[in-house]
């Protein structure tokens, strides 16, 4: 039964997305931009929050809307963070929301049954009192992303500090002065993200500034027996990496040492497939393939950098878009060569697919799997866009506009076709299967989308006084003032 409703669902996503319902407006919702968005109770809840510091609880509700999909806000927590708030999720089999922020704390908060549910009908308010039951301190840079366990008392959380951390609610400590537990990992660069499948959960991958994605298996990792001694752990002791993920080149005129990787998502189907958002494109990996050599990997079935596009009927579109027309740097890509052999031992792991049309300047953006099998890769992109491709054939299934100015984080409902997006907008857009003509979609003009990205992606990359702006939006998302009515 399961796998009939599985490849039904995945028919369900052949048809066209077009927006259906969009959360939050001038009088309500969110003040600021939108960072982050998790569903929760087998999608039952939404959760979101961002730089006005608040988490907002969302509950499909039947009887405020007719839209097919009415979600309304039950359930408003004030956090009492002191910055924009970077990744907000529920822990499961309990209705406790950790949270993470630019402040560098982790906290975590718990109403009770009370989350979601309103019993007046209209959006309930909790202050940070009485909804804040644990506020932890121990990393020492912005913390940015969280990943959850198959229990309501660990999770991990990542940090600009390098580290990754497991926070246990059941035992508690006093944050400073070497008290806090040691970390999972330590690395000498800031991460921005860290990835971790149901399928495989000893396994992680993390990313951050550096052009490489480091894969980390928990039944390898030791302890850091210097730290958890009061002192400095040395470099050389840390933890022991067991594979690496790495790009054939730099993007044309990309600078080195200016890589970054700011998504990553383990497959929650297959549980070793990574696809992973870098400089320049969204790249696939699997934990599965064997290391090797650029040189001799430089002939596999990579995917060349041309979007290939789903023919719509009545739609005139180009088969294909090669998104390097003009750059006349193919050369300068072979030239700037990734020798990740040389940097360790580690054993390097090269894509299987690359997926491109996108921009990737502007802000942090993640990476995620769409379809019930994981069959969709997507990812936002600086347009205000967020572009959806076949995994297999790297056909562009499609672009929507998704945000007024970036598309950031894109969250497919655990079992119905329904997506959830945000960005810079307050406000937060749901997609799912249409049956008219999409309103909201962008592919017609997908050629002149794909070549100015192209073009605006290499001045951001190029550009000296360009890069030191990306590299400060990239750390400190736009904010945008609004007033309430």
């Amino acid at each position: 039964m399961l796998r009939w409703k599985r490849h039904q669902l995945s028919n369900v996503w052949t048809r066209n997305l077009d927006r259906v319902n969009v959360l939050g407006n001038h009088r309500h919702g969110h003040t600021g931009c939108v960072n982050a968005l998790s569903w929760a109770q087998d999608g039952e809840l939404l959760i979101s929050s961002g730089d006005d510091q608040d988490i907002r609880v969302w509950r499909m509700d039947p009887s405020t809307d007719s839209n097919e999909y009415p979600l309304s806000c039950q359930s408003v927590i004030h956090t009492g963070h002191t910055h924009n708030v970077f990744n907000a999720q529920m822990l499961p089999h309990s209705t406790q929301i950790a949270t993470v922020s630019g402040d560098k704390q982790v906290r975590v908060f718990d109403v009770g049954e009370a989350v979601g549910r309103s019993p007046t009908g209209s959006e309930m308010t909790y202050t940070t009192n009485e909804a804040c039951k644990r506020v932890l301190r121990c990393h020492t840079g912005r913390t940015k992303r969280i990943v959850t366990e198959d229990s309501p008392d660990l999770f991990l959380t990542v940090a600009e500090d390098g580290t990754v951390r497991q926070h246990d609610l059941r035992t508690s400590h006093v944050c400073g002065g070497h008290r806090c537990p040691a970390p999972l990992v330590k690395l000498p660069h800031d991460l921005s993200t860290i990835a971790l499948s149901p399928l495989t959960p000893y396994q992680f991958v993390v990313g951050g500034e550096s052009p490489f994605a480091h894969l980390f298996d928990r039944r390898h990792i030791g302890r850091y027996l210097w730290e958890e001694w009061g002192m400095s752990p040395a470099t050389a002791d840390a933890t022991t990496c067991v594979r690496k993920f790495s790009r054939h080149s730099r993007a044309p005129g990309e600078p080195k040492g200016g890589e970054h990787i700011t998504g990553a998502r383990m497959s929650a189907w297959n549980g070793h497939e990574i696809p992973a958002f870098n400089s320049d494109a969204v790249y696939l990996y699997s934990t599965k393939d064997e290391p090797g050599n650029s040189e001799q990997l430089k002939k596999s079935s990579v995917l060349a950098p041309n979007v290939r596009l789903r023919k719509r009927p009545g739609v005139c579109t180009s088969t294909i878009i090669n998104i390097d027309d003009d750059s006349g740097d193919q050369d300068e890509r072979e030239d700037l060569t990734i020798d990740a052999e040389e940097q360790d031992s580690v054993p390097v792991i090269y894509p299987r697919a690359r997926f491109a049309g996108h921009c990737n300047v502007r802000t942090i953006k993640d990476v995620n799997f769409l379809g019930p099998y994981d069959e969709y890769v997507t990812s936002g992109s600086d347009d205000g866009n967020f572009f959806l491709w076949n995994k297999i054939s790297g056909e562009l299934v499609d672009i929507l506009e998704g945000d007024g100015s970036v598309v950031n984080v894109i969250e497919g409902h655990p079992t119905l076709p329904l997506v959830a997006v945000s960005g810079i907008d307050t406000t937060v857009k749901l997609f799912a299967p249409s049956r008219g003509r999409p309103e909201f979609s962008r592919l017609e003009q997908a050629t002149t989308i794909v070549k100015n990205n192209a073009h605006t992606s290499r001045r951001g990359l190029r550009g000296g006084d360009g890069m030191a702006i990306a590299h400060l939006l990239l750390h400190y998302p736009m904010k945008r003032k609004t007033t309430r009515m």
